[in-house]
């Protein structure tokens, strides 16, 4: 047997999102052909570690090279040192993008990078910030290729970025949607239990501000339907929900169990999944909702739009407080038959096009071309 491909990680936070989940389900796929070193540019953020599966080699690096900071000629060669002990850097987002100029700087013995961009936080959510821009275009010659789950981020990296087609990879995120039309375990979510006669509406997502899940309280609170609010997830926004919720006199209402894996064993507990985030581009959580039968209510960001079923599209809206509340008070106010059907059209639509096997050969694919390594990770 070949020896496994050494992998370095470079995440901006590894908390558990949707780019970390699809990280890890690539990780756990590749199995003992691969062993992964995982730097967490906020290294006390590393919730994405117990999505990884037993028997996975893999190690938390302690004290890497800073990935932020000024630039620096010596932070970039340090940078450089460290990456050039493995056979592929695989780096994550604007908060590990200096991994990517490292190599642009110190080319000399170093291993292809392939960096993928997942979306903003709330400094770009209203628009790209220009010295941005100019960096990115500076280092991503560096990369082998760069990786984007969005049409929106696509016309970005060949627009503001100005990257060439041939680097930038458009690989649309995956599920095992077959896991999702099990029936959820009632007891999985801590401290919830429905109520009779109640609505629930779910939220997956990190505790950030870019998901603006403040908003989606007061939405939520606005509604008529007798509904409760479940938010899974864990962030530095935890207190922020809370205050929201009781400043709207539900806070018997709101529930936040911290960070639940495996969302297929609950998520079809909720009615509707919604999401209130100020930017995304392909999220994974729209797609478990979809594939577990739920009808979705969102913002208009990334590709939501296009990424729900036709029946769906009514309740993808601009970002704004009441045309959220008015859209969950359509689905919560309606008979379950209706919701159902939503829900069934986006079933459908996640099966035919979102299964995660087509997203595990891209991926599969292209880091293998990286390392010149045919068969290495299958």
């Amino acid at each position: 047997m070949p020896p496994p491909v050494n992998i370095l990680h470079l995440h901006s936070t590894f908390s558990l999102g949707g780019k970390e989940a699809r990280a890890v389900r690539l990780m756990n796929v590749f199995g003992d052909r691969a062993r992964h070193t995982i730097v967490s540019g906020v290294p006390d953020q590393l919730g994405a570690q117990g999505a990884i599966a037993a028997g996975i080699r893999y190690e938390i690096a302690q004290n890497p090279p800073p990935l932020t900071g000024r630039p620096s000629v010596a932070r970039y060669e340090a940078i450089a040192r460290y990456m050039r002990r493995f056979d592929l850097v695989l780096t994550y987002n604007w908060g590990a993008i200096d991994g990517v100029m490292a190599k642009r700087v110190f080319p000399k013995g170093m291993p292809p990078v392939v960096h993928h961009e997942d979306g903003f936080n709330a400094d770009e959510a209203d628009g790209l910030k220009i010295e941005r821009n100019i960096y990115r275009r500076f280092a991503l010659p560096a990369a082998h290729a760069l990786v984007v789950p969005s049409k929106t981020l696509e016309a970005i990296a060949l627009g503001a970025w100005k990257q060439p087609p041939a680097r930038v990879h458009r690989i649309v995120n995956g599920i095992a949607t077959a896991a999702y039309a099990r029936k959820p375990d009632p007891k999985v979510i801590p401290g919830f239990r429905r109520r009779p006669g109640e609505v629930v509406i779910g939220a997956l997502a990190g505790l950030r501000a870019v998901k603006d899940l403040p908003t989606l309280v007061r939405a939520t609170g606005g509604v008529s339907a007798r509904v409760r609010l479940v938010i899974v997830g864990e962030g530095p926004e935890r207190q922020h929900i809370l205050d929201a919720a009781e400043a709207m006199g539900m806070a018997d209402r709101v529930h936040l169990p911290g960070f639940l894996p495996d969302p297929w064993r609950y998520i079809g507990l909720f009615d509707i999944l919604a999401l209130s985030s100020k930017s995304e581009q392909f999220p994974i959580s729209v797609i478990e909702a979809m594939a577990a039968g739920l009808p979705v209510v969102a913002t208009n960001v990334g590709d939501i739009a296009e990424m729900v079923s036709e029946a769906n599209r009514p309740y993808i809206v601009s970002a704004n407080e009441v045309m959220l509340r008015d859209s969950l008070q359509a689905l919560a106010g309606s008979k379950p038959a209706a919701r159902a059907f939503v829900g069934e059209q986006n079933r459908a639509k996640a099966v035919s096009e979102y299964d995660e096997a087509v997203m595990i050969d891209h991926y599969i694919a292209l880091y293998e071309q990286a390392i010149g390594r045919p068969g290495a990770l299958r």
